[in-house]
């Protein structure tokens, strides 16, 4: 049986397709994993999830598959929160928003969540953690300081998940006076947005595609 992989918001499924042959389902809810245990797939990579409430995927689901022989990695979104909360059972996790959980730089599943549409399951909002890490850019190159970055990441973070945009958090600085001019930042985001979701996501299916490989060889 080909993995099984969760995403659809982090990386498309069209795009995954190019670097990992796999069964690829959307974002993972309650009960999906446990369902699928059933089949006993090798391997199950977990990218996206639904947040915030009933639907979201239960520890106890993912323990239960690790327990069963499937090997579960994680990794960028809820497959990052999961893997730093259940490496300990055998979860693998991958990427830098994994290893933000596992050092507690970051701990809120707010970092990650965003708002997607439901049929093309395209991401609405920006995830909070792009936005940390687009901000760490921008200081690094001169366009902020410590102090105004940190101020900027306060209001992105004051913002509801499903209304976080970069014109909302710019137009907040303003308001506050952390910055005195939106273009020059409305510009270094629109170049240089720090997609780090999508980088860890890849990161995920080229885990798998190593496993597969090793376990074929």
């Amino acid at each position: 049986m080909k993995p099984v992989v969760f995403t659809g918001t982090s990386i498309s499924h069209g795009d995954a397709k190019k670097i990992l042959d796999a069964d690829y389902r959307p974002p993972v809810r309650r009960e999906d994993i446990r369902k699928l245990i059933q089949s006993s797939p090798e391997i199950i990579g977990i990218i996206d999830g639904v947040f915030f409430d009933s639907a979201a995927v239960a520890h106890r689901e993912i323990i239960e598959a690790l327990k069963s022989g499937i090997k579960v990695v994680g990794g960028a979104s809820m497959g990052a929160l999961r893997a730093s909360e259940l490496d300990s059972y055998g979860m693998v996790g991958v990427g830098r928003v994994y290893g933000m959980y596992r050092s507690g730089v970051i701990e809120s599943d707010d970092e990650v969540a965003v708002t997607f549409d439901a049929e093309t399951m395209e991401p609405l909002s920006i995830p909070l953690v792009n936005i940390r890490l687009t901000l760490g850019l921008a200081q690094d190159e001169g366009i902020l300081t410590g102090e105004q970055a940190s101020g900027i990441v306060d209001i992105a973070r004051k913002i509801f998940y499903p209304d976080r945009n970069y014109r909302s958090i710019i137009d907040e600085s303003v308001k506050k006076g952390i910055i005195a001019d939106a273009g020059e930042l409305s510009g270094f985001f629109k170049l240089h947005e720090v997609d780090v979701k999508r980088e860890d996501a890849v990161l995920v299916l080229e885990k798998i595609k190593e496993m597969v490989f090793d376990k074929s060889r």
